[in-house]
């Protein structure tokens, strides 16, 4: 019981979170938007990239229930096929580049072996998948399909914004460590 009541919890606090860097990203990058739902800052992107990393299928859980809100009620709310399959391709994307970086990095379920260079090589493994993805499905069903500007534009988005939420956490957690390490030894 308690695994099913984590997963759930994992998921609920991605949900949320994607949703707040969703409104975030909305509110600070209002003018850096190439197309709909196209941002040349993302920062959902890293949410996407940080849950799937640190909760698995907990996080890509939430991230599905988050992205399904996101595109039926705000981006493409008369769009039905668009916003089902934009959803899974939004959490298909992280969730394959963790497994990919698993296994190109060797690191194991706990991210031990996740270095600086390992998480800008699985930004930027997510940033290519999820871009591509997107894109080919937007050439597929689109009247009139998206230029390679569009791909670039939403690469670079994704990128960014997963380097911003990425590496801020990053720095966030290693100075937690830093002060509690300082604390401890004054303790001592």
């Amino acid at each position: 019981m308690t695994s099913a009541l984590d997963h759930l919890k994992w998921a609920s606090v991605t949900a949320v979170a994607f949703l707040l860097s969703l409104a975030a990203n909305e509110w600070v990058f209002t003018q850096s938007e190439f197309v709909r739902g196209v941002n040349w800052v993302y920062l959902p992107a890293g949410v996407r990239l940080l849950a799937t990393l640190l909760f698995g299928f907990a996080g890509a859980t939430g991230l599905l229930v988050a992205s399904w809100i996101a595109c039926f009620f705000y981006f493409f709310p008369d769009d039905f096929l668009r916003s089902a399959v934009g959803g899974v391709i939004a959490t298909v994307a992280p969730l394959a580049a963790y497994f990919l970086a698993r296994e190109v990095l060797k690191m194991g379920k706990n991210l031990r072996n996740l270095t600086p260079a390992g998480l800008l090589f699985c930004i930027v493994l997510y940033a290519l998948l999820n871009a591509t993805l997107h894109f080919a499905w937007a050439l597929l069903t689109a009247v009139n399909p998206p230029g390679i500007e569009s791909l670039v534009a939403m690469f670079i988005g994704d990128a960014s914004g997963a380097l911003l939420i990425c590496y801020s956490m990053r720095g966030l957690l290693l100075m937690a460590r830093w002060r509690l390490a300082k604390g401890f030894a004054k303790s001592r």
